[in-house]
């Protein structure tokens, strides 16, 4: 299963609309094969011949209960769930009508650069909070944090936990701490945990299990699109506390079209959470592959620095000792070997020295890659 390439012909793969002999390691998503519950579900549901509208089953709200309740002792009412059509639109909804034209929404950086789309698109103002970078670990600066958040036009932070692109897993103390900020601030979050099934050693904590009163101004967002390479089908749940906010939320998604399922969204969704072993087999070989990536660059290029991730199939690699911004750097790699990298400048903070790299996909290929990698680092020091 993760030893096999998938056949990518005729199925409009974004992460693989590229030119010939190219590879990409850019887009999150898997390329392995999705597990097998899943396509079952999918089958059975399009075998029935009808494709009209659909509603939201319990059975949907019900997956969701058991699965975090299970893997994340995390429990809440069926009542505080409302499914979505992606975190992302969930994310720009919200933005969109609970938050007023020229008020700041606070961001920690680098951080998923989709989130400043979210927000300038909707004439908010997105307000960074650069994450603190030293010996290859990133923390918070609260100082420069609650001073953002203290900020009278400021009234939502978005928080990604587990954090894209660090692989960062924010611990129980960071988050209440973070929490603490908002309730004095009178600041609503969004937490984006859509990588939260996606953990190898430590421990994800949901933002809303810290307390009541942190739930109570928290938006959470999860699916199970990146664990379970689900992406395309258009699934999310989002878990609301508060009832005001809930049913602005849920406002919100339905004026946008975007609070219904199309006719496999739910089916994929309960059939992920049926299927915890296959998610466990992956992870298994998703860090095999951190760790072999973790090897190769440290024995064959030493003045990469990688940023071990505590979670997501994304590794971070600071390549500060070679280049200010990695953006040249990522366009001649592409150019000479094929290899196509993401550009570290797209997440803003102090990303233009680093390059993001999705390794979830067979070994072979993470092998070719590495070797185009190489041979291209080669190449640029000939030239120097």
């Amino acid at each position: 299963m993760f030893k096999n390439k998938i056949k990518r012909e005729k199925i409009n793969s974004w992460k693989w609309k590229i030119d010939k002999n190219e590879i990409p390691m850019t887009v999150a998503v898997m390329d392995f094969k999705t597990a097998p519950l899943i396509k079952k579900a999918m089958k059975r549901r399009i075998s029935l011949d009808n494709y009209g509208y659909s509603y939201v089953p319990d059975s949907f709200y019900e997956s969701v209960q058991k699965w975090w309740s299970k893997r994340h002792q995390w429990n809440f009412e069926k009542k505080e769930i409302l499914f979505c059509a992606g975190v992302i639109p969930t994310l720009s909804s919200t933005i969109r009508k609970l938050v007023k034209d020229g008020e700041n929404i606070v961001v920690l950086t680098p951080v998923y650069y989709i989130f400043f789309n979210s927000i300038i698109n909707n004439n908010k103002v997105p307000l960074p909070s650069d994450l603190v970078y030293k010996e290859g670990k990133y923390e918070i600066d609260f100082e420069d944090l609650e001073k953002k958040l203290a900020n009278n036009k400021t009234t939502m932070l978005i928080m990604c936990n587990p954090h894209n692109p660090i692989g960062k897993v924010w611990d129980k103390e960071t988050l209440k701490k973070v929490g603490d900020l908002c309730l004095k601030y009178n600041v609503l979050i969004i937490s984006d945990e859509i990588h939260c099934d996606l953990t190898y050693s430590i421990k994800y904590t949901p933002m809303a299990s810290i307390s009541d009163e942190i739930a109570n101004i928290t938006i959470t967002c999860v699916s199970m699109s990146k664990a379970f390479n689900l992406a395309g089908i258009q699934s999310s749940a989002i878990i609301i506390k508060n009832e005001e906010i809930r049913k602005k939320v849920d406002r919100a998604i339905n004026t946008d079209e975007v609070a219904y399922p199309n006719i496999i969204a739910t089916q994929a969704f309960e059939a992920a959470t049926a299927s915890e072993k296959w998610l466990n087999n992956t992870l298994k070989a998703l860090e095999r592959n951190k760790n072999y990536l973790i090897k190769e660059i440290s024995e064959n290029a030493p003045y990469i620095k990688v940023v071990d991730c505590d979670s997501t199939y994304l590794m971070w690699l600071d390549c500060s000792k070679i280049c200010n911004d990695t953006s040249e750097l990522c366009d001649f790699i592409r150019k000479y070997s094929g290899l196509i990298l993401t550009k570290g400048k797209e997440f803003k903070g102090n990303g233009e020295k680093f390059i993001r790299w999705n390794f979830a996909c067979p070994k072979s290929m993470l092998n070719l890659a590495l070797k185009r990698f190489f041979t291209s680092l080669d190449r640029i020091t000939e030239v120097k």
